[in-house]
C-alpha cells in the first residue's frame, strides 16, 4: 500500500472515530467517551483506538477542534458584511452564535462550558477558539469597538443567551428573540451610534 493510501486509511478511520466520539456524545453526554465504550461502538479493540489517539483527552481535543472549526466557518459571513451597520453586524453575529450553540449542545459543552472534569483544551486545540475570537474581534473594532472590556462584555452577552437558551429553550426562540435589545443595550454602552 503506498503512503498516499495508508495515510487517506488512517484520516478515515480518526474521522470515523470522532464521528462515534460525537454519538456517543449525544447519546449519554460527554462524560461518557471513553476508550472501551467508544472501541465498542466502533467493533473495535480498546487497545485499537490508542493508535489514533493517545487517550480520551486527545479525542476530547480533536473534538473540540473541530467545534472550533464549525465555529470559524459560521462567522465568515462576518468577513463579507456590510460592517456600515455596526448594529445588524453584531445581530447577525449572535443570532448565529446562539443558533449554533443550540443547534449541538454536546458541542456547546465542550466548547464554552468546560463540563468535563479534569479536561481542558490543550495549547494547540485551544489556539483555533483563540483565533476565533480575534478574528471576532477584529469585526468589532472594524465598527469601532476595540477595548478588552467590550470584548468581554460581548462574549459575556452572547454566550450567556446561548446558554439560557440551551438550558431553557432548546430549539426555541425565547433567548434568541433578545438579541436585538441585548445589542441595542450594548452599543448604547459602548457609544456606538447605529
Amino acid at each position: 500500500m503506498t503512503t498516499g493510501r495508508v495515510a487517506q486509511r488512517r484520516a478515515a478511520t480518526r474521522a470515523a472515530i470522532l464521528d462515534a466520539a460525537w454519538e456517543l456524545a449525544h447519546e449519554s453526554g460527554l462524560g461518557e467517551i471513553g476508550m472501551r465504550p467508544l472501541a465498542a461502538k466502533l467493533g473495535m479493540a480498546a487497545s485499537s483506538l490508542y493508535e489514533y489517539f493517545s487517550g480520551k483527552d486527545a479525542i476530547y481535543d480533536a473534538m473540540f477542534i473541530q467545534g472550533n472549526e464549525a465555529l470559524r466557518d459560521e462567522y465568515r459571513h462576518l468577513r463579507d458584511a456590510d460592517k456600515t451597520n455596526p448594529r445588524e453586524v453584531l445581530i447577525d453575529a449572535a443570532r448565529r452564535f446562539i443558533e449554533f450553540c443550540d443547534a449541538d449542545h454536546a458541542r456547546f459543552q465542550l466548547l464554552f462550558q468546560r463540563s468535563i472534569p479534569g479536561w481542558q483544551p490543550s495549547a494547540e486545540a485551544y489556539a483555533i477558539a483563540v483565533a476565533n475570537l480575534e478574528e471576532m474581534r477584529g469585526h468589532m473594532a472594524y465598527i469601532g469597538i476595540a477595548d478588552d472590556a467590550s470584548a468581554d462584555m460581548w462574549t459575556a452577552l452572547t454566550s450567556g443567551l446561548a446558554s439560557q437558551q440551551v438550558a431553557n429553550d432548546p430549539g426555541g426562540d425565547r433567548w434568541l428573540r433578545l438579541v436585538e435589545e441585548a445589542v441595542d443595550m450594548f452599543l448604547t454602552t459602548r457609544g456606538v451610534d447605529e
